[in-house]
């Protein structure tokens, strides 16, 4: 009896071995899962992953599907794994879906863009708050310090459900670093490790606490100065760096992110005074003894402009040195000092950033002005304490508590148009090839009375002195006298607030010679103007301005621009006024005129006839303006060059006098 029982306590003790083993070899067997690929980059890691989608009404998907619109939800994560900090990170986006951006949480839109915006075209994006990221040597792997998820929401058209609309590429968008193309995982997410690129050479040390200061074409600096537990004072300073840069009456706009308002403001002014915002919002609630009568703004974005020169020696307005001047600013090549605008401004904080210490620069920053290049400008990045001399007088400096640098760049937007136009001329032509057809710009509007595609008319020289609406006449007698094309219906204007006429009034064997006269036919006049002509060939020979102040300029490292601006008292182009009869007579434009005369000593080979002679651009206070895509035939219409380039001169010449 003994040994049955021992026999059958061993067979169920083996039976348990056998079950047990089973039970625990899938587990001993089974691949222990793959590490994420994140672990496997020694640099930034960029991730895109696509969260949900769905349709938006209208429904367009039998009849239109392409452009169906179509809610989208991502997220893209940026990981510092490398063993520097990542200062002002920047990542790429390469949407390419029409997408229309609506929200992104923990970024702004690196261009100064506000939210929604159209990012169709692929977008940088940049940190904000959260602007650097540190390793995990300094956090011990912290993420909340080392990485950073924006979360993503907008439209996109045309890729339904269950397609996915992936960007194209996602890369590291700061300098320095080379990222190879992205991996893709499934069907709704990439990912991409980007590295320091060891051929870019830098000058900067990782010990060091802030980004040295970027170079562009024009810089603005947030300086803040003075700091209380509720409120700070900013000076803000704009430079113009670009020799062919400017600004007339500068407007200039930034979002404020922590629901901020403008107390006061000394050397500037909003363009709306307006507190409401605040009276009927949380900061009406929080600062409820604080007369909200004396607050200038509580725009969420407000819109600041410069005060006149009236205004300078104004005790609560004025007093700041670089302000109250209408918003101009000139390249530094006309006037150091003017070259330079600046302002300051008492900023109220909101809770939770009531301390000293929490200071946070405002975002999308945006200026512009009337008749000047457009700027696109980045996001603030934190610079070392700027220095400003004691107002004491004392020889010493005081340091900003903190600086923040926006860089600005000269940028031509998408769809804009230029704002002037040029026309060519010469002595062996009688003919004048004007501006091109909707140079500066038609409305729809047009389309009924003219066209916007048709050529140009050649025109005689006397019709430059009259507005383009009064041309015709002289336009189609014009073409029947030369046997020209005579379209009906007639092309349509440049609607052009100025216009530049090039001529060509002499060419001789050790020289030549060009008159260039600019017409304002708006209704604002320019003070302290300049203009720049680039040339192919003709610049080193340049000798003499004779009304204007002329120089040759060297823009990146080419010595091929002549600027001009006027001389002292002819520095004012006046906008278009009445004639001396204004019930039959056209309207008269403003007008300024040099001739220019060339050697060509130092440009052996030019053949001014053929296109030496003419400029290949043309700038007016910074605006790059339109120019003919032809030149005056040099044979076809030609007259006596003697006797006609004595009636231009004549023509010319009374463009003064008149």
């Amino acid at each position: 009896m003994a040994a049955n029982s021992n026999s059958l306590f061993l067979i169920i003790f083996i039976f348990n071995l056998i079950v047990l083993a089973a039970s625990q070899s899938p587990a001993a067997d089974a691949p222990s899962p793959a590490p994420p690929p994140s672990d496997s980059c020694n640099g930034v890691y960029l991730s895109y992953a696509h969260t949900a989608g769905s349709k938006l009404p209208p429904d367009l998907k039998k009849s239109d599907p392409t452009h169906q619109p179509y809610r989208f939800e991502s997220t893209l994560t940026v990981l510092n794994n490398g063993l520097d900090d990542l200062k002002s990170w920047r990542a790429f986006v390469g949407f390419r879906h029409g997408e229309f951006l609506v929200s992104a949480s923990s970024a702004v839109l690196a261009d100064g863009s506000t939210l929604p915006a159209s990012v169709e075209n692929g977008t940088v994006f940049a940190g904000f708050p959260m602007s650097d990221l540190k390793t995990a040597i300094k956090t011990a792997g912290d993420l909340t310090q080392m990485q950073v998820q924006v979360k993503l929401v907008g439209t996109q058209f045309g890729v339904a459900p269950p397609d996915v609309p992936m960007p194209d590429n996602i890369s590291l968008a700061n300098d320095g670093f080379v990222c190879p193309k992205p991996t893709l995982q499934g069907k709704s997410g990439m990912h991409v490790c980007c590295t320091v690129d060891p051929d870019v050479k830098t000058n900067i040390t990782v010990e060091e606490e802030f980004l040295p200061r970027q170079s562009g074409d024009l810089s603005i600096m947030y300086d803040v100065t003075r700091t209380y537990d509720s409120s700070y004072w900013a000076q803000v300073t704009i430079s113009n760096h670009n020799p062919l840069g400017r600004l007339d009456n500068w407007k200039l706009s930034w979002d404020w992110m922590r629901d901020e308002f403008i107390y006061t403001m000394k050397g500037a002014y909003p363009s709306v005074v307006d507190s409401s915002d605040c009276i009927f919002g949380s900061q009406g609630t929080y600062y409820g003894d604080l007369d909200f009568a004396n607050v200038l703004n509580c725009e969420r974005r407000p819109t600041l402009i410069d005060l006149p020169p009236t205004k300078y020696n104004d005790s609560n307005l004025g007093f700041k040195p670089y302000c109250c001047r209408n918003g101009t600013i000139l390249p530094p090549l006309m006037d150091a000092s003017k070259s330079i605008s600046s302002f300051q401004l008492q900023v109220f904080k909101m809770p939770p950033d009531l301390n000293r210490s929490e200071l946070t620069p405002p975002q999308n920053w945006r200026i512009n002005g009337t008749m000047n290049p457009d700027y696109k400008c980045g996001p603030p990045v934190r610079v070392s304490p700027s220095q400003f001399p004691d107002p004491s007088g004392l020889p010493s400096n005081s340091t900003a508590v903190a600086s923040w640098q926006v860089v600005c760049n000269i940028t031509q937007l998408k769809g804009a148009s230029p704002r002037c136009c040029v026309s060519f001329s010469a002595y062996y032509n009688d003919s004048v090839v004007p501006c091109k057809t909707c140079a500066c710009g038609c409305s729809r509007a047009t389309d009924r009375t003219c066209s916007t595609t048709t050529t140009a008319m050649l025109l005689p020289p006397e019709a430059l002195l009259i507005p383009f609406e009064n041309r015709t006449a002289k336009a189609k007698a014009w073409a029947d006298l030369k046997h020209l094309p005579n379209p009906d219906p007639m092309p349509c204007g440049d609607n052009c607030g100025v216009s530049i006429n090039w001529h060509i009034a002499t060419d001789y064997s050790r020289g030549w010679s060009a008159r260039i006269t600019l017409f304002n036919w708006g209704e604002t006049s320019f003070p302290d103007w300049f203009a720049a002509v680039q040339m192919k060939k003709a610049v080193p020979g340049f000798e003499k301005m004779y009304s204007f102040n002329g120089s040759a300029l060297e823009l990146d490292g080419y010595n091929n621009t002549l600027f001009m601006e006027g001389l002292e008292g002819l520095n004012y182009l006046v906008a278009e006024t009445d004639a001396a009869n204004p019930e039959k007579d056209p309207r008269v434009p403003g007008k300024q005129q040099t001739v220019i005369s060339f050697k060509k000593k130092n440009t052996p080979g030019i053949n001014v006839p053929m296109g030496d002679g003419f400029p290949t651009k043309v700038f007016f206070n910074g605006e790059e303006c339109s120019i003919p895509s032809a030149l005056p035939s040099n044979g076809v219409g030609k007259t006596s060059a003697t006797s006609f380039s004595s009636l231009l001169l004549l023509v010319l010449v009374l463009l003064i006098l008149i």
